[in-house]
């Protein structure tokens, strides 16, 4: 029986020791399992395209529908975001069912200037998945806006740097995690603050800002020149009416002098430049053909050939050819077939 008890004696520190290694393999394993967890990496959706950035819930709306919900959005300053329940994807929405629908096409070029600024400041923050969705919006409406290809560039020089430091800095999981909550935030106050600022730029202000001194110099100079050449336009129809009475009173010669078709303006009013294209800075230029009557009215102006980024060329055409038939001009003696170039520059 010694001998027994000798050897459980001899036993019970290899036991002890063998339990202690046991548990000491375990603590390591649980770890090792964590930095597993850790270095996991997170399921990344795919990015918006333009055929899939308009929402399926949006794309089963009717049309009068998305017309209802889209100005209940941009009266909210709903006007790009949030996702499926926007202004942008209403009316992008409503443009494919319509394709004719004027209110759509006019309300996305008016929208698309905001859409820029909201995705170059989703870059800035380093929102890359609410840059890309913006993008994609951008693109449906207009697939060769100007902005596309710089935006598209910046995303992706921007993430390649954001992911190298984010690689360097090496972030867990719950680090990631309140990096992604707090960008959330981030995207969802700076969306708020500038849909609201946008929106109040576009509607127009109820008591006018106060101009600066160079402004109100360049409003002066205009009004002065406006008034210089309504005093010329003056001169010119008087001298044109005594022309005109001198002719009456004076027989006319047995063998007259063939005509004049000289064109003598009287008056060549500006035209209106667009409001969304001036919002937008865009300049341009129009060609238009025109007619002047014998009694010097302008008749049959058209459109010749235009240089004017897409979105805004209609409006160009429209403006320019408004101007040119207002536009009149001295008698001549038979009718006149002209060109002229209509410049919009700010």
């Amino acid at each position: 029986m010694s001998s027994i008890n000798t050897v459980r004696r001899g036993l019970a520190p290899v036991v002890l020791a063998v339990a202690v290694a046991c548990a000491l393999g375990a603590c390591k394993k649980e770890p090792a399992a964590a930095d597993t967890a850790v270095a996991a990496p997170t399921q990344q959706a795919p990015a918006p395209t333009p055929e899939s950035v308009v929402s399926a819930s949006v794309n089963a709306m009717s049309a009068d529908q998305l017309r209802n919900e889209a100005a209940k959005a941009y009266d909210e300053n709903r006007l790009y975001a949030p996702a499926g329940s926007n202004a942008m994807e209403y009316y992008l929405a409503l443009r494919d069912k319509v394709p004719a629908d004027a209110g759509a096409s006019s309300a996305l070029t008016d929208l698309m200037p905001m859409t820029v600024i909201a995705t170059e400041q989703g870059i800035a923050r380093e929102d890359f998945d609410e840059a890309k969705r913006l993008t994609a919006l951008i693109e449906k409406a207009d697939a060769k806006h100007p902005a596309l290809a710089r935006l598209k560039s910046s995303i992706a020089s921007s993430e390649t740097a954001a992911a190298q430091q984010v690689e360097a800095q090496k972030l867990t999981v719950e680090q990631e995690a309140k990096r992604q909550e707090e960008l959330v935030k981030k995207r969802e106050e700076d969306q708020r603050k500038q849909q609201e600022l946008q929106r109040q730029q576009v509607a127009t202000p109820a008591v006018p800002a106060q101009p600066s001194a160079a402004e109100q110099a360049a409003a002066a100079a205009e009004a002065q020149r406006q008034q210089t050449a309504a005093a010329d336009a003056e001169r010119q129809r008087v001298a044109a009416a005594a022309q005109r009475q001198q002719a009456a009173a004076t027989p006319a010669p047995a063998q007259p002098a063939r005509a004049s078709t000289e064109l003598r303006a009287i008056s060549q009013g500006e035209p209106r430049y667009p409001p969304s294209a001036q919002r937008a800075g865009a300049t341009g230029s129009v060609q238009v053909e025109f007619t002047v009557a014998t009694d010097g009215s302008v008749t049959d102006a058209r459109v010749v050939s235009a240089d004017a980024p897409r979105q805004f060329q209609r409006e160009f055409e429209r403006e320019a050819v408004s101007a040119v038939k207002r536009w009149r001009f001295q008698p001549i003696g038979q009718a006149t077939t002209s060109r002229r170039t209509i410049s919009f520059q700010q």
